[in-house]
């Protein structure tokens, strides 16, 4: 396997410098996925949506030259600050995962280094690193209120 998809793969599914999203959520009472300590403006509800959509987009992206992009801001983060029911939930995160694994076949058989065609000069390379960087991103801020609701190791 190509050295740099093989590190992209660990990027991407959390690890090294941080954890991933499963780490992230993991043992978290259905009760408190919609609070908001000390007035963040998230929930981690909404951050782990937030981050389901942004890398469901950059997949569709990355495949579909037909995809169009939810409306920014607003169809990127989800109205409500918390889910509906744990089948929400549970969804949510299994779309993450399946989708996560999508991108990762994708870059296992597509050359990273090409423009993808229907786009303004990205490359898988930059989605990958992106979907990394987004996410790692949010999963601090998860990290955070797991913290300052005393749910954190």
């Amino acid at each position: 396997m190509d050295p740099l998809v093989k590190e992209l793969k660990k990027l991407l599914a959390g690890g090294g410098a941080h954890v991933g999203l499963r780490e992230a959520t993991a043992n978290i009472p259905f009760a408190v996925l919609g609070e908001k300590p000390h007035d963040l403006p998230y929930s981690i509800w909404q951050l782990v949506e937030h981050i389901r959509i942004a890398q469901w987009d950059m997949l569709a992206f990355s495949k579909d030259a037909h995809h169009k992009s939810p409306e920014w801001p607003d169809r990127y983060w989800p109205k409500e600050g918390a889910p509906p029911d744990e089948k929400s939930w549970d969804k949510t995160l299994m779309q993450y995962e399946g989708d996560l694994k999508s991108f990762i076949e994708l870059i296992q058989k597509r050359d990273l280094y090409e423009p993808i065609p229907h786009g303004t000069g990205q490359t898988l390379l930059r989605e990958a690193l992106q979907i990394a960087d987004h996410t790692a991103y949010h999963i601090a801020e998860i990290v955070v209120i797991r913290r300052l609701l005393g749910l954190w190791k």
